[in-house]
């Protein structure tokens, strides 16, 4: 099992500092210093960085803050060649036969460069902002059920299906995916984990310590073998690698600069009135306190301080975020799904520092690993005679 690097596109903007899709949004039509608005310029840069530094894939998100992710990305794939976009969709917000639809022409647009990244949704106010008026266990019935139809139709003959939330007769695809993309599901509740071991390939955490990553991998390692499956897993970090550990502590600590106790304190109400099982794991890491906040070695919490989702960082010198990697690794962590501010500064300060590392230590897959290690054609220089 090798390490797989994704990157990730902020489509609800970008910056110096802890931009969240939500500051993007309410800022629209306000000038705000480092604030790098997601045209499709600023998104292919990001992307052809990655392309280029070695990472498979780029995630994209989804919610109301966000450029939508399937438009987005397939726009992008005409400015890349072989980078995978990681599209994050809700289930209920579109019919499941339709989305089957769509990825099948996804993968034939784009030449099989589509993955799939499961959002069921942990806040009620935003599905609502969507006509979505389930509760958080029943929008995990629905997803099951979503998933279902979907991995039905894409068999490329006339399928049924009779649930609690959908009702299809005869849908299909009539020239399945090629390949089937694969499907990423993320969830830390009890309805989440059967869901998870009856449908993901590919299930994704956000950044605990290793000894609480492990205990979710072992959870839903157990549920796969009851459904006869096998489940690979993931993890959703931000990265902050710097040539000496001092340099990345010092960027860490610049990002908190300019958020003062309110903001903090605001951006912690909102976010624990989330109904995400997660998204309340990350905000036990820290408390909303900016004491201890790295809360492993080399493991820093400050970013879920005010952001929603993924709050926690890789944070030090390049071998010592490869270090952090490898840890997580052993457990049986394949994908890495990696940020940081601004993600086209961060994603060369990873590609070029991280990337190496690892590749010596043979964790990369072998082009990922030429890609790092490769050296540039030498320069010609012309001699006048």
């Amino acid at each position: 099992m090798t390490v797989r690097l994704h990157w990730f596109l902020p489509t609800g903007g970008d910056g110096r500092t802890l931009v969240d899709r939500h500051a993007y949004g309410s800022n629209i039509g306000r000038e705000t210093r480092g604030l790098r608005t997601p045209d499709i310029e600023y998104l292919a840069q990001i992307a052809k960085a990655a392309e280029q530094l070695g990472f498979e894939a780029v995630l994209t998100p989804t919610g109301t803050w966000c450029e939508d992710a399937w438009l987005t990305t397939v726009a992008l794939a005409q400015h890349t060649e072989r980078l995978k976009f990681l599209v994050a969709f809700r289930p209920g917000l579109l019919s499941p036969t339709l989305a089957a639809q769509m990825a099948a022409t996804y993968q034939r647009l784009t030449r099989g460069r589509l993955l799939l990244n499961v959002v069921t949704g942990g806040d009620s106010a935003e599905q609502r902002r969507f006509g979505d008026h389930l509760d958080h266990d029943r929008r995990y019935e629905r997803t099951d059920e979503f998933l279902s139809v979907v991995r039905g139709v894409w068999r490329g003959e006339p399928y049924d299906f009779h649930g609690a939330h959908y009702e299809v007769e005869g849908g299909l695809t009539s020239l399945p995916p090629d390949p089937v993309p694969e499907l990423f599901f993320g969830g830390s509740s009890q309805a989440a984990g059967p869901v998870a071991a009856r449908h993901a390939d590919v299930y994704l955490t956000w950044g605990e310590p290793p000894a609480q990553v492990k205990e979710k991998i072992d959870w839903i390692r157990s549920l796969a073998e009851r459904e006869g499956r096998t489940v690979r897993f993931g993890i959703r970090l931000h990265t902050i690698s710097r040539d000496s550990s001092a340099d990345a502590w010092s960027t860490a600590n610049r990002l908190l600069d300019g958020l003062d106790a309110d903001t903090i304190a605001a951006a912690q109400a909102a976010l624990g009135r989330s109904e995400s099982v997660g998204q309340r794991r990350m905000l036990d890491l820290h408390g909303g306190s900016r004491d201890q906040l790295e809360i492993y070695p080399n493991l820093w919490a400050g970013v879920g301080l005010v952001r929603g989702g993924a709050g926690t960082a890789l944070v030090g010198s390049h071998g010592e975020v490869a270090d952090l990697i490898e840890e997580y690794h052993s457990l049986g962590v394949e994908h890495f799904v990696l940020s940081g501010y601004p993600h086209l500064e961060e994603a060369y300060w990873f590609g070029e520092g991280v990337i190496p590392e690892l590749a010596a230590r043979g964790l990369l897959a072998a082009d990922t690993a030429s890609r790092a290690t490769g050296r540039p054609a030498p320069i010609l220089v012309a001699r006048g005679r």
